[in-house]
């Protein structure tokens, strides 16, 4: 008799564990960090929702700099099936000397026979490759002068 109770007891248990074993896990914090002197909050999509050919651009990338006074870094948080992605471009002062306004780029690009491209609003282009463990950036202003730096994948 006390056998009965107690086997509805632990079916009733186990199926309590089941059910709260399948409940989503809670939303992780958005990561954030400094880059060009800058905080930025961002969350990158999940690697397997992003199609093959494009995840080696996705996530953060840093520790560059256009010239000597002027940091960069690149955000990939996204990318469509069609190549589309959604960045966040930050540039600054390189060193807490420089006089370098910075700024943050919430935007997208394309990416195109592996190739990332995009343009700020004063025309400026942009270009990322991948390269053995970085992404080679080219800057090309409106007024065609030519800038190149490696960014690093910030972990």
């Amino acid at each position: 008799m006390l056998r009965l109770p107690a086997l509805l007891s632990c079916v009733a248990l186990l199926t309590t564990r089941a059910v709260m074993a399948q409940a989503p896990p809670l939303a992780e914090p958005q990561p954030g960090r400094v880059f060009c002197e800058q905080n930025i909050t961002y969350r990158l999509a999940d690697p397997a929702s992003v199609p093959e050919p494009y995840r080696r651009f996705l996530g953060p990338w840093s520790d560059a700099a256009w010239d000597a006074n002027t940091c960069a870094a690149l955000v990939v948080t996204e990318v469509q099936p069609d190549g589309t992605a959604s960045i966040i471009y930050v540039y600054g002062p390189l060193g807490s000397n420089a006089r370098v306004p910075g700024g943050i780029l919430h935007g997208t690009g394309i990416i195109h026979d592996d190739e990332l491209r995009f343009q700020n609003s004063d025309g400026t282009q942009f270009t990322f490759r991948p390269a053995i463990a970085d992404l080679a950036g080219q800057m090309t202003t409106p007024k065609g002068q030519t800038y190149q730096a490696a960014f690093k994948k910030t972990f």
